[in-house]
């Protein structure tokens, strides 16, 4: 069974954004391994809360990633 597990900071992600990940990475593990794997492929979008986690020993939050954008 294909399982993708995306890990995201709370609230940057609306609902039609969620769902393009569930259908893209499903698409994708399709091609992969063919359609076969179509209908046990699990894909899990999990929301850190905010501040909940870091890069490069940084705490990051939404606020400093939408900064960027």
């Amino acid at each position: 069974m294909p399982f993708a597990h995306f890990k995201v900071p709370e609230g940057t992600l609306t609902p039609e954004d969620k769902r393009k990940i569930v259908e893209r990475t499903t698409d994708l593990y399709a091609e992969i391994y063919g359609e076969r794997a179509r209908p046990t492929t699990v894909v899990l979008v999990d929301e850190v809360a905010d501040g909940g986690w870091g890069v490069a020993g940084n705490v990051l939050t939404a606020a400093m990633l939408n900064a960027d954008a």
